[in-house]
């Protein structure tokens, strides 16, 4: 079977975006789990900063991965991907310039398509962890990474944060990225149905929802005629990886009947040292929750 090209496969994306259809995301972290993404069926992956970061550095997501080893990651996995691939570009790694630097290393990996969040990234003196940067600013990066990528195929998706902001805010956000010409809207923390057909409703470019299994958000009928056309439940299978690792390697040692058996998110809490972080932003930054 004819293997596809990376501009193949951002058709196929875009084909997805145009559908009726809604389909989710198979987290992909390395080759192997892009081969057996694509071999089960799966019509998109994505590659999420938070995954990339604990692949690359065992830390939480708190920013701290570069481009450059974000980039290296996206390159593993696009010579051979065989589904279209969505890169979590975070904010893009600083400016409007370097959202333009993101892009082209992006495109060079071979992803499909690539999220730019406006989350005030990395954490600032004094901010909270979740404040978001200007709407302006925000427009000025969705253009920057139009004007920046060559494979006019590569999908751009502005991506913002609904959970902290009001649903008019939402609205003035959303539509702001689209009139920038976004190929999509990407948003994490959409609550219900009912906050999402309001924001819907002023919105013509497809949709993309990060619900991590929101129980208020599972009618894919519904969810299609809304025009979400990506939704990303969460990275459950790295989690299993960081599960069946710790089993393995405790099994080898003669430890598995030790009383501590730890399940995925426990174990990914214990070797990422999250609280050590916050402590550190505290301390240094005085970043507030």
């Amino acid at each position: 079977m004819p293997k596809a090209s990376h501009h193949d496969l951002r058709f196929a994306f875009r084909e997805l975006l145009a559908s009726g259809s809604c389909y989710h995301t198979a987290s992909v972290f390395d080759p192997m789990s892009a081969r057996i993404a694509a071999d089960l069926g799966f019509e998109v992956g994505i590659l999420g900063g938070s995954v990339a970061s604990l692949q690359v550095l065992a830390a939480p997501d708190f920013a701290l991965i570069t481009l450059s080893e974000f980039v290296e990651q996206a390159t593993r996995i696009g010579r051979v991907a065989q589904l279209p691939v969505i890169a979590d570009a975070d904010h893009g790694y600083g400016n409007a310039l370097n959202v333009m630097r993101t892009v082209i290393e992006l495109e060079r990996a071979g992803v499909a398509a690539l999220t730019i969040e406006d989350t005030l990234l990395p954490a600032q003196f004094g901010r909270k962890s979740t404040d978001l940067i200007p709407v302006e600013e925000g427009v000025g990066k969705i253009r920057a990474a139009i004007e920046a990528r060559v494979d006019s195929a590569l999908s751009i998706i502005a991506r913002t944060n609904a959970g902290v902001l009001t649903t008019e805010e939402i609205i003035v956000r959303t539509q702001s990225y689209q009139k920038a010409g976004a190929d999509g809207i990407c948003m994490v923390g959409v609550k219900d149905f009912d906050q999402l057909e309001q924001i819907a409703e002023h919105l013509t470019v497809p949709l993309m929802l990060v619900s991590y299994g929101n129980p208020n958000l599972r009618d894919d009928a519904r969810l299609a005629r809304l025009g979400v056309r990506i939704v990303v439940d969460g990275h459950a299978a790295y989690f299993a990886a960081i599960k069946a690792t710790y089993d393995c390697l405790r099994l080898q040692r003669g430890q598995q009947n030790k009383s501590d058996n730890l399940n995925a998110t426990e174990l990914s809490h214990t070797y990422t040292q999250p609280e050590e972080y916050i402590r550190w932003a505290k301390e240094y930054m005085s970043v507030e929750e």
